[in-house]
């Protein structure tokens, strides 16, 4: 690992299942590295898959099978910025598929617990545009949404 900081993501068992459907989302993406355990754990017996090292998104992370003990919560996300509708449509229904739950405003939970927000650039653009107005009226339409949908953000502030 290059990263001198690398976020650690707590699973049950299952960091190589759950790295390897989020490498394969976004590009610039990989598992660099499946490391055993040379001893029993609370997490497993020697020789299972204690870490996954990977990098998402160009960035570093290590994944830990450290047991039941501690579960995901919307107090950290991986908020995944969108070109356009058809990434954020794309992301959202891989990412809610086989157990994952819808939330409001653009965040979900994946089938492990991990909270995402999947958020396209023009939100962004329209929630911060200079014209207080035009900015009200993008957050009040995203206050109404699930997914985010671009052309609705768009609609919202078009009479302005």
């Amino acid at each position: 690992m290059a990263d001198k900081i690398v976020p650690c993501l707590w699973f049950d068992g299952e960091a190589e299942a759950a790295t390897a459907f989020y490498v394969s989302l976004l590009p610039d993406s990989r598992i660099t590295a499946v490391n055993h355990s040379p001893v029993d754990t609370p997490s497993g017996p020697a020789g299972s898959v204690l870490t996954v090292q990977f990098v998402l998104a160009g960035r570093e992370y290590l994944a830990l099978n450290g047991g039941p003990n501690f579960r995901f919560t919307e107090a950290v996300s991986f908020m995944v910025m969108t070109e356009d509708q058809a990434e954020t449509d794309r992301l959202w229904d891989a990412l809610t598929a086989d157990g994952g739950r819808e939330n409001a405003c653009g965040w979900l939970k994946d089938r492990w617990g991990l909270s995402w927000q999947i958020t396209p650039r023009r939100l962004v653009e329209l929630t911060t545009d200079p014209d207080p107005a035009r900015a009200k009226a993008a957050m009040q339409a995203m206050m109404e949404m699930i997914k985010i949908d671009v052309a609705a953000l768009e609609r919202a502030v078009a009479d302005l």
